[in-house]
C-alpha cells in the first residue's frame, strides 16, 4: 500500500506552490487514487501528456480519476477531503482474544448487585474498584482512539437513571421507521471497520447497566405496542453468557404481546436465550455480509455460517428471525456474493419463520473517515466511490444505490414473494423507486402483510 508520507513528498515536491488547504486537497486525492488503484503518485498522471496547469484543472482531473462512476454518470460529486492524517499507534486489535477485563469499575450504589457479584465470581482475576459514578469517572477525562482500542479491558457497572428507551435516530432526512431503542449498555467486543460506536471516543469502557428492572419498570409508563429492540449501542448477545440479560427480556416482554420486541446481534451466542420459553413477538435478528466481507471487516464476530447456525436452532426453538442486509458494500464482484448471500438465508431458514429484513447501503458521518483510516488502515470499504449524500453522510451514488437496492430486492423476492422487506436510513425519493419495499418498519403487534 502507497505510504502516505511518500504522497507528502511528491506533493511538496511538484505542488509546493499551491496554499495549504489546496495542497492538502491535492494530498487526500493523490492518496485515495494511489490507495485505490495501488499506484505510484507520479503514475496517476502517465495517461496525460501534461499536468494540469491550474488547481481548477488538477482538481477537476483528480476527481474524475477518484470518482470514475460518478464522473461518467454526470452525478453531483460532492467529497469530503478531510486532512490526511494516519497514525499507525492508533491501529485496532483485532487479534482473537476472549472476553477477559483486566478491570471492572462498580458504581458504589449497584456493588452489591447480581451483575456485580456474578462478573466478580466470573473475572476473579479482574481488579474491581469501586467507583462513585461513571459521570464522576470520565469527568475531565479525555478519551482517545488509542483509549478506544483497550476498551474490552474496562467493564463499567453502572445503574442507569434516565436513559432507558429512545426513538430510533434516523438520519435527517430519511423516511422515518417507528423502531425505538432499548438503550442496554454501550460498546461492543467486535472491531466491525465501519462501526459508528469508533466515534464515540468519549467512552471508556464496556459499559452494562446493572438494574434491568428499573428498564422494565420504565417501560411500563412508556409507549406501548411498538417495535423495541436492542444492539444500537452494543451487541444484544456478545456477552449474553455473562450477563444473562437475554432470559430476563424474553420473560418480561411475553407479557406483552402487542409489542414486538427484537435482539439484534452478530454473534451466535445463544446457549443462555434457548433456555427460556420462546414467544411469538419476540425476535432475534442478525446482520448478514457475505463471509469475505465478515473476515476483512467484522473482526471477532461470528462467522456467516455460525450465525445462520444460530438463526436456525432459534427458529426450531420457536422464536421468529429478522435479517439485516445492513450495511451492503459494493465491490467488485459483489453481485455473486451477495445473492450467494440471499440464497444461503433462504436455504437455512424458511420464509414463514422471517419476520422481516431490513436493507441499507454503506453509509457513515464525515468524522468517521479518519477513524477508519486509522484504526484499519489496510481497509477497502473506502476505496469506493462514497462522497456526501442527503443527510450529509458518506454513501455510494443516488444510481448505485438505486442499482443496489433493485439486485437485492430481485434476489430476495425470487425466493419468497411475501417476506417483509423495508430500506433503512434511506431517503423517501430512494424508497418510493420501489413498489415492493415499505417505506416505514414492520407495525407493532401486526403480521407482515402477505403480497401474492
Amino acid at each position: 500500500m502507497v505510504m502516505q508520507a511518500e504522497i507528502k513528498k511528491y506533493v511538496d515536491e511538484n505542488f509546493a506552490g499551491l496554499g495549504i488547504n489546496k495542497q492538502q486537497q491535492t494530498l487526500r486525492l493523490l492518496y485515495e487514487i494511489s490507495k485505490r488503484e495501488n499506484l505510484k503518485p507520479q503514475d496517476i498522471f502517465k495517461d496525460i501528456r501534461k499536468k494540469p496547469g491550474t488547481f481548477v484543472s488538477l482538481k477537476k482531473h483528480l476527481l474524475a480519476r477518484r470518482f470514475p462512476r460518478l464522473t461518467s454518470a454526470c452525478e453531483d460529486i460532492k467529497p469530503y477531503l478531510p486532512k490526511l492524517d494516519i497514525n499507525d499507534s492508533l491501529r485496532a486489535d483485532i487479534s482473537a482474544v476472549k472476553i477477559a477485563p483486566k478491570a471492572i469499575y462498580v458504581e458504589n450504589c449497584v456493588k452489591e448487585s447480581f451483575l456485580a457479584k456474578r462478573l466478580k465470581t466470573l473475572f476473579s482475576e479482574a481488579d474491581f474498584i469501586t467507583i462513585p459514578s461513571l459521570k464522576e469517572y470520565i469527568k475531565n477525562k479525555k478519551f482517545t482512539a488509542e483509549e478506544y482500542n483497550k476498551r474490552r479491558e474496562r467493564f463499567f457497572i453502572i445503574r442507569e437513571k434516565y436513559d432507558f428507551f429512545k426513538k430510533c435516530p434516523c438520519t435527517s432526512g430519511a423516511m422515518p421507521c417507528g423502531y425505538h431503542v432499548f438503550n442496554l449498555g454501550v460498546g461492543c467486543v467486535y472491531e466491525c471497520t465501519y462501526c459508528y460506536l469508533q466515534e464515540y471516543t468519549n467512552s471508556p469502557g464496556i459499559i452494562i447497566p446493572a438494574n434491568i428492572e428499573d428498564f422494565f419498570d420504565a417501560f411500563k409508563q412508556y409507549k406501548q405496542n411498538i417495535r423495541l429492540g436492542t444492539g444500537e449501542f452494543t451487541d444484544s448477545l456478545a456477552l449474553d453468557h455473562i450477563t444473562n440479560f437475554s432470559i430476563a427480556l424474553v420473560d418480561f416482554f411475553k407479557a406483552y404481546p402487542k409489542t414486538t420486541f427484537e435482539l439484534k446481534t452478530k454473534s451466535n451466542n445463544i446457549e443462555t436465550l434457548l433456555t427460556t420459553k420462546p414467544a411469538k413477538n419476540i425476535v432475534i435478528g442478525w446482520s448478514l455480509n457475505p463471509q469475505n466481507i465478515v473476515r476483512s471487516n467484522e473482526f471477532l464476530s461470528a462467522s456467516l455460517k455460525d450465525r445462520l447456525d444460530a438463526a436456525a436452532k432459534c427458529v426450531d426453538a420457536g422464536f421468529s428471525a429478522a435479517f439485516h442486509f445492513d450495511p451492503i458494500f459494493y465491490y467488485k464482484g459483489w453481485e455473486k456474493d451477495y445473492q450467494g448471500l440471499v440464497n444461503m438465508l433462504f436455504d437455512k431458514i424458511s420464509p414463514k419463520h422471517i419476520k422481516w429484513i431490513s436493507l441499507g447501503t454503506f453509509r457513515f458521518s464525515p468524522g468517521l473517515k479518519r477513524i477508519i483510516e486509522n484504526r484499519f488502515p489496510e481497509n477497502k470499504i473506502l476505496d469506493e466511490e462514497l462522497v456526501l449524500g442527503f443527510d450529509n453522510k458518506l454513501r455510494y451514488g443516488e444510481k448505485q444505490r438505486a442499482g443496489i437496492y433493485k439486485n437485492m430486492l430481485g434476489w430476495i423476492h425470487s425466493r419468497s414473494k411475501s417476506v417483509y422487506t423495508y430500506l433503512c436510513m434511506e431517503s423517501k425519493q430512494q424508497c418510493e423507486r420501489f413498489e415492493s419495499v415499505r417505506t416505514t418498519c414492520l407495525p407493532a403487534g401486526r403480521e407482515p402483510e402477505k403480497r401474492s
